[in-house]
């Protein structure tokens, strides 16, 4: 038998459907651009005939019945799953209870609650458990975490951020694979997807957030799809405003909207201190999946200035499976070496106790304080900021 340290992982896919699925736009191509180190050997769908038309178009070797199935084969190292936020619950505690590692698309879960269980199982079964928290490993990202602690705002003053949500605008596309957006009871809206990743990037760079005033707001109480025409019914918010402090006192502020820009850029992100500024933008909030570009200045420069974000070896143009190959490789160096360097289950539960103390914060009206510690990311290797 190979050892751990020269073996490739293989990994299996739960939800792909050639050409549409996020497991075919984003996990396929990751997975492959990273073949000295993985190799996808297996696909579960919900029948064993949809796997087995996923497994022969993709040329993935092996098709199981059902994720039962699947979890039982010692052909699989790694369960990636990918479908719809709701089926999370069931299908990540079948695969921890095999003992199998675990990538999980983000929102781990539904709720806060499922959320905590799933990553205490995962510790008492002493895996590899990860969530796509994306944005966190994306370079941009990185290279404004060694920025901001390298000196180059000095002390941070404050800083603020507007971002588009793309979808829960007036119209929605798609709707058999979108609508369940819409409902806000399946914990995927724009407060837990685009919101969310960024926010979670966002303390990486920026410092914990201690304290919260918030509005949720649902403007577009009907939505009309593009497939035929119809009004569907939406209560996911497509307001998001959120206020508050980081852990150095000075305040933030963040706007979050549904629908897609109009000529301006869809975020844009002001990082204000005592010895510069820095300006993030990109074409919408998605910031898990969209190119950022970053400008800067400091002393009496009163110019931005671009600033280059380094090649960090991933060979690959497209946001999109990029920044999930990112966090594949630091998986399999977490696998080989016993690190922490990706996004994990207990990284996914203190996000959710963020976005929890949001939603209080609505609830009571007031200012809510946000007991949840963010573990920043290390880099998988040292490098220079000149």
């Amino acid at each position: 038998m190979q050892s751990m340290i020269k073996k490739k992982f293989r990994v299996g896919i739960v939800g792909l459907q050639p050409g549409r699925s996020w497991a075919a736009v984003a996990h396929v191509p990751a997975l492959r651009t990273l073949a000295d180190e993985f190799e996808i050997v297996g696909v579960a769908n919900a029948s064993k005939a949809s796997s087995q038309a996923a497994s022969e178009a993709c040329g993935i070797p092996h098709a199981f019945a059902d994720m039962n199935e699947m979890v039982a084969s010692p052909e699989i190292d790694i369960v990636a799953v990918t479908v719809k936020v709701p089926a999370h619950w069931d299908l990540v505690r079948t695969a921890l209870n095999a003992g199998k590692n675990v990538f999980c698309e983000w929102p781990l879960a539904r709720t806060l609650e499922e959320a905590e269980a799933l990553a205490s199982l995962a510790r008492e079964k002493a895996v590899v458990a990860v969530t796509s928290m994306q944005a966190r490993v994306a370079p941009s990202m990185r290279l404004l975490a060694d920025l901001i602690g390298g000196g180059y705002v000095g002390e941070i003053l404050s800083t603020n951020m507007t971002g588009w949500g793309r979808i829960w605008g007036a119209t929605i596309n798609d709707l058999k694979t979108n609508g369940y957006l819409l409902d806000n009871a399946n914990g995927a809206t724009m407060l837990t997807i685009p919101f969310a990743h960024t926010l979670a990037a966002m303390q990486d760079v920026v410092g914990d957030v201690i304290e919260v005033s918030a509005i949720l707001d649902t403007r577009f109480k009907e939505v009309r799809s593009t497939d035929a025409g119809d009004l569907v019914p939406m209560d996911a918010p497509d307001q998001i405003l959120v206020t508050g402090h980081l852990s150095n006192r000075a305040p933030f502020s963040l706007h979050y909207q549904g629908g897609e820009p109009r000529g301006v850029d869809g975020f844009v992100w002001d990082i204000h201190g005592t010895e510069g500024d820095i300006r993030v933008t990109g074409p919408t909030g998605h910031t898990q999946i969209v190119p950022l570009s970053i400008m800067g200045a400091q002393g009496e420069n009163r110019s931005l200035e671009s600033i280059s974000v380094p090649d960090d070896g991933i060979r690959l143009d497209d946001n999109v499976p990029g920044n999930i190959a990112r966090v594949y490789k630091r998986i399999a160096n977490d696998l080989r070496t016993g690190s922490r360097t990706a996004p994990n289950f207990d990284d996914a539960v203190a996000l959710h106790r963020t976005l929890a103390a949001i939603e209080e914060a609505v609830r009571s009206g007031g200012r809510v304080a946000v007991n949840a510690p963010n573990r920043r990311l290390p880099n998988l290797q040292k490098r220079t900021i000149g």
